[in-house]
């Protein structure tokens, strides 16, 4: 009919693509790549909140203990491997810079973070459960020594993300582990499986390199003892009354 007026086509609308969840490393605040980089490169869940936090009891389990009594267990571990890598190649094992074994990885080469005066050891996931036990079997179990776990259910302040991996800024030089922000020791290192170098009870069947749990603990303990000894100082001599 002349005059009529025809519909005119619409297109249809087109789908809305939501935005992502998670920024990619190079982009979003420090604190979002920070997060990015646990969860995507290191497949590791935190928990929802500032500061970002690791949840523990999934992939790794924590002890914490006084940071000097740590630095004395990586020291004494780390000369124990250099010498049994003597006995088995009959040859010297040069240490390069901070305790790296001929320049590879460090001995052992598990996880280790410093925040203030403690370090924060990564164990497999399990361990904070057997801890009490195996402290009991190791016949620590009545001395108190600092010596604590977080495991199933457990948060931990996430350290700050080494520079490099995910575009992430080089650490500023005052959050050195010492004002409160947690800082890796010995980083992970994403695209390795993390599990197969945390130290873990001795199992049937079990694969890897991972230091056995019981003897990291039983160090532990001992450096433990040692600085509580240390930090309370000999006894004082009691004073002597006069008489008259």
């Amino acid at each position: 009919m002349v005059g009529a007026s025809h519909p005119v086509p619409v297109a249809p609308a087109s789908p809305v693509v939501p935005s992502p969840r998670r920024p990619t490393g190079n982009g979003g605040s420090a604190r979002e790549r920070t997060r990015w980089w646990y969860e995507s490169a290191l497949g590791w869940p935190t928990a929802p909140g500032d500061p970002v936090r690791l949840r523990t009891g999934v992939r790794f389990d924590v002890l914490d203990v006084p940071a000097g009594a740590g630095y004395a267990t990586l020291e004494r571990l780390d000369r124990t491997e250099r010498l049994d890598r003597m006995d088995r190649t009959d040859r010297p094992v040069c240490a390069g810079p901070a305790g790296r074994a001929g320049g590879g990885s460090p001995a052992p080469g598990f996880p280790v973070a410093v925040r203030g005066g403690r370090m924060l050891l990564l164990v497999a996931a399990g361990a904070a459960e057997e801890l009490p036990g195996l402290l009991e079997w190791l016949e620590w179990g009545s001395l108190s020594l600092g010596l604590t776990a977080l495991g199933a259910g457990g948060t931990v302040d996430a350290p700050l993300a080494p520079p490099g991996p995910a575009g992430l800024p080089p650490r500023p030089p005052e959050r050195d582990g010492l004002h409160g922000a947690a800082v890796w020791l010995r980083p992970p290192e994403p695209g390795h499986e993390v599990e197969s170098s945390l130290p873990a009870l001795s199992v049937p069947g079990r694969t890897g390199t991972a230091l056995d749990l019981a003897r990291l603990v039983h160090t532990l303990a001992t450096q433990c003892h040692r600085f509580r000894l240390t930090a309370s100082g000999p006894p004082r001599a009691r004073p002597v009354a006069r008489v008259g």
